[in-house]
């Protein structure tokens, strides 16, 4: 445990930070989840909804610096070429 003052409150924005991050990454992660389900379900409108959902939290987290940009856009990508697959 750190005993200067400075050190203690890095420590502690870190702490209140990281907590942040992990609630962004999780909401992103469910959201993926939820659009993959409603693929798997043959759930077009429901798997349209989620997707955009989905693709502004992936955006969001993007922009945060929680994942690159590229694994975004990637991510985004194949979950679209899975509903399409719905749609064909």
């Amino acid at each position: 445990m750190p005993n200067i003052k400075s050190a203690i409150k890095r420590v502690k924005t870190t702490e209140k930070k990281n907590a942040q991050n992990n609630m962004i990454k999780s909401d992103m992660r469910t959201a993926v989840k939820k659009v993959e389900a409603a693929v798997v379900n043959n759930d077009a409108t429901a798997a349209t909804g989620t997707y955009a959902e989905a693709a502004r939290k992936l955006d969001k987290a993007a922009a945060k610096g929680l994942i690159h940009k590229n694994a975004a856009a990637r991510k985004k990508s194949r979950l679209m070429k899975k509903m399409n697959t719905l749609n064909a």
